[in-house]
């Protein structure tokens, strides 16, 4: 009887420990609050090139899963069709076209010494394995995966500057963990170093150059004393406990009892001690729940900013993971001291935050028009960060990635961000330092200045992609302008205003399109409207049929040069309707086609929102509401394109509250059809701004009237002012086109 009774407090033991596990692995498998409601493979899929993994709101460390680089849909170093893991590195970008990143890679597993990582067709020499994605769980505030070749578990969560590992190893097998310090994502190591300062310590760093030329140190720290540590010189073993050069890995072994392991890594772009006082400064403890939950929290403050009511479940996890995806970039750079290099190779320091992942030419257009509305708490910080840039290398940045200016795409879109927060009147920065920027940044003589300069436009045959190069500028001088004459710089204002008109130089009234011109002012022969040659031709990521409307900046005067409003109309329904064959040497962005209307791609943002300009809003509506309903899901695949640091997202959540900024910087935005029952965005000051649509339903897409605070509103836009202001916008939806709604000139966007 005793022996029965002390198997059933046994079992009972046993069973109640089971349950907890369960209950944790359950409470990780689905979080609390709005955080529920995001899915961060979404966008991991087709082209999304999302980051999978945990990171806390903006914040230096994106801690997650790496695959085998095959190529661009691996630009993140996740894929969801892939099957091999490499490791868990602690920087990914996000949606971007290009790759980098992926620096500071860990890898447990069990047995032999192992130094190979392994390739894609045979892993059985290297340290890889296989997993599988109903053994992974992928949240904000937590990841985890089982490892199936060494049956490891791992568990990932990160706060601002610091990633912290969790794993679980089986009895009676080595427990190692290896740092592969070579290993990136589609760059190249120049120079790694790695060093062991106690059974408890390492430090290291590793410089690389691939889109950017960036320097990571990190310190380690571990709550399980080691049992030794090798080096190599990448395959090669080297006596010691320390080593540098091109190629370092460091191979952790804990003994056949390890059990669980926990980690501790701190980043820093300035030193290793700089990365041990990031450790210091966010987590002093060895409670990995803890920091989950704290992640968590600071999740569901961000995700809280705009808080929608929908009886549709799936769009709940799409407009939540948007929103999410808005908030992986731009990500912090400064260390807790303020501390932070830049691309001379000098250390600077800020008094607040500095931030880097600077994805310009996408989220200038909507993600930092945006940011504007639900973090203007963060405008000082990433004007700073900006200025700080340019006082560095003599201009706003342009695609700024871990503090190099990597040059990518054109234009100036720095500027343009610049302009929207001195626009819509935020402080703490300064103002004068800050148009002396935006100007200089549009006098240099680069990337096809001079000639903008001396000629007006920049000929085809002495730059490639000259056209776009032009048009993307114009929107910049627009910027300029509006900042001097509300500075008061009537000269500047006119040069500015005049040359933001640079579109007209390149429209083709015989053709109805922009077409490249030559340095003697002809145009580019054999033209036809679709062709797109990605790099060399006159058009970035596009074609005539999209570049012909990128003035968002002056809709007025493409009216004018399309010779009225009924051309216009008719050349602009013609966009939607178009077929023809963008030919072999197309880009890949060019996805999520209606017509020639690409939306995987950004120059078509603005476009379905012209039709408010010349009083047709309800055609908007159709096209808005066919994009949400069409290239959004909750599914893997559920984003259209290159998410893009946030751009993608940012239309979704813009036009989804049903409005959008086709000037980024002039402050208004464009009535478009809302998605959402109802939404409320937390404003500063305890402000709320609530949108609300009656009779919304998937029949109901266009608005038959609006109010204001209660009073009739019959513009088709509404301000940032009245926006900041708080209060309540109503819209009436229908099944019908209401085609007087926002008809007249003067309800029109101007």
């Amino acid at each position: 009887m005793r022996n029965i009774f002390y198997s059933f407090i046994i079992l009972s033991l046993l069973f109640l420990s089971s349950c907890s596990f369960c209950a944790k692995e359950k409470n990780y498998a689905k979080s609390e609050g709005l955080l529920q409601y995001v899915d961060p493979y979404i966008g991991s899929g087709y082209h999304g090139h999302v980051f999978v993994g945990t990171s806390t709101p903006f914040g230096m460390v994106q801690l997650g899963p790496s695959n085998i680089y095959k190529g661009w849909d691996w630009s993140s170093g996740y894929h969801y069709s892939d099957s091999i893991m490499i490791g868990f590195a602690h920087t990914h970008l996000s949606g971007t076209g290009c790759t980098d990143l992926g620096d500071i890679l860990l890898m447990p597993y069990t047995g032999d010494i192992c130094t190979i990582r392994g390739n894609q067709h045979d892993i059985s020499n290297g340290y890889a394995s296989f997993y599988q994605h109903q053994n992974e769980i992928a949240r904000p505030e937590y990841y985890s995966v089982l490892l199936d070749r060494y049956n490891v578990k791992a568990e990932l969560t990160a706060s601002d500057r610091v990633g912290f590992h969790r794993y679980t190893f089986p009895d009676g097998e080595q427990a190692r963990i290896i740092i592969d310090l070579k290993e990136g994502n589609g760059d190249t190591s120049y120079d790694t170093y790695i060093k062991q300062i106690d059974e408890y310590t390492l430090e290291g760093y590793r410089f690389s150059r691939g889109w950017s030329t960036h320097k990571v140190f990190f310190t380690l720290k571990t709550n399980v004393a080691l049992k030794d540590f090798h080096v190599f010189y990448d395959t090669t073993p080297k006596e010691g406990k320390e080593l540098k050069g091109p190629a370092v890995k460091g191979v952790l072994t804990w003994g056949d009892r390890a059990g669980e392991v926990m980690l501790k890594v701190s980043l820093s772009s300035v030193s290793c001690e700089n990365a041990a006082a990031n450790i210091e400064s966010e987590i002093t403890h060895w409670n990995f729940d803890k920091i989950v939950a704290e992640s968590s929290k600071k999740w569901n403050r961000e995700l809280n900013k705009i808080r929608i009511e929908t009886s549709d479940e799936a769009v709940k996890r799409t407009f939540y993971t948007a929103l999410y995806h808005t908030m992986v970039a731009p990500s912090l750079y400064s260390d807790s001291n303020g501390e932070f290099r830049l691309q001379d190779d000098k250390v600077y320091t800020t008094d607040a935050k500095n931030y880097s992942t600077f994805s310009l030419w996408d989220t200038y257009r909507t993600a930092h028009p945006l940011m504007t509305i639900i973090h203007p708490e963060k405008q000082r910080d990433i004007i700073n960060s900006m200025l700080a840039i340019y006082q560095q290398q003599g201009k706003l940045p342009v695609w700024h990635l871990q503090g190099y200016e990597t040059h990518c795409m054109v234009g100036n879109p720095g500027v343009i961000v610049v302009a929207d927060a001195l626009l819509k009147g935020y402080d703490g920065f300064d103002k004068e330092l800050a148009y002396e920027a935006m100007k200089n940044s549009m006098m240099l003589d680069e990337r096809g200045l001079k000639h903008y300069r001396d000629l007006g436009y920049i000929p085809y045959d002495k730059e490639h992609e000259a056209l776009s190069k032009a048009m993307e500028y114009a929107i910049a001088d627009w910027a300029v302008a509006a900042v001097a004459k509300k500075m008061g710089k009537e000269d500047d204002h006119a040069y500015f205003l005049k040359r933001s008109k640079t579109y007209q130089y390149y429209f083709d009234k015989e053709t109805n399109f922009v077409r490249g011109l030559a340095a003697d002012g002809t145009f580019r022969p054999n033209f036809n409207p679709f062709t797109s040659i990605h790099r060399e031709g006159d058009y970035v990521e596009g074609n005539a049929w999209q570049y012909t409307w990128l003035v968002p900046h002056d809709v007025k005067g493409l009216i004018d040069i399309f010779k009225g409003e009924q051309n216009f109309i008719q050349e602009l329904d013609k966009l939607f309707q178009a077929e023809g064959d963008l030919g072999e040497h197309a880009s890949a962005d060019m996805t999520g086609l209606v017509g020639q209307y690409v939306h995987g791609n950004e120059p078509s943002h603005h476009i379905i929102y012209l039709y408010a300009y010349v009083g047709e809003q309800w055609k908007t509506a159709e096209k808005v509401r066919f994009i949400m309903d069409n290239f959004y899901t909750d599914k893997q695949d559920g984003i259209i394109g290159n998410e893009d640091c946030g751009q993608m997202s940012a239309w979704y959540i813009m036009s989804a509250l049903g409005f959008y900024p086709v000037n980024p910087s002039q402050g208004i935005y464009v009535f478009g059809s809302p998605y959402m029952d109802k939404a409320t965005v937390n404003l500063q000051n305890n402000k709320e701004f609530t949108v609300e649509a009656v009779d919304n339903s998937k029949e109901n897409i266009y608005i038959q009237r609006i109010e204001l605070n209660g009073v009739p509103y019959t513009k088709s836009y509404i301000t940032h002012e009245d926006i900041a202001k708080g209060g309540t916008l109503k819209y009436f939806m229908g099944s019908q086109p209401n085609k007087e709604f926002g008809a007249a000139m003067e309800d029109r966007p101007f």
